[in-house]
């Protein structure tokens, strides 16, 4: 099972014009074993807040949509950082404290024993969770 990072589902949303092996393994994978975790949500929304303060109203809303039907689509698969959590990050921060943020993605894959879909598996290195890039 797969905790699914930013970087890979905001890759997905490009259809055809997404990266080869992304597409590629979401073909391959079973939708129930696929998770989010709620960091994701917040870089997301992020990202559309930042193109409405920029003045691009259609694409921010384009974007909340997609943002919208993503909730619902992994509604109950969308895994909160919790004080299991917490202990974890703290741990995990202690030995390295960048990638904050990560390293909460991290501990939430730690605890529920999933693989993390990243691009950026550099950002995780040292946190002993399991990797899968599927950009290469």
């Amino acid at each position: 099972m797969y905790l699914v990072e930013t970087n890979v589902v905001s890759e997905a949303r490009k259809g055809r014009k997404a990266n080869a092996g992304v597409s590629g393994w979401f073909a391959t994978v079973d939708d129930g074993g696929l998770y989010l975790p709620v960091q994701t949500v917040g870089e997301l929304r992020q990202g559309v807040e930042r193109l409405r303060l920029r003045g691009d109203a259609p694409q921010a809303s384009l974007l909340e949509g997609w943002l919208n039907q993503i909730v619902v689509d992994y509604a109950d698969r969308i895994l909160v950082f919790d004080d299991e959590c917490a202990q974890v990050w703290g741990k995990l921060l202690a030995k390295n404290p960048h990638n904050a943020i990560d390293k909460q993605i991290a501990a939430i894959a730690l605890i529920h024993d999933l693989t993390v879909v990243t691009r950026n598996v550099d950002d995780f290195a040292g946190t002993g969770v399991r990797l899968m890039n599927p950009f290469e």
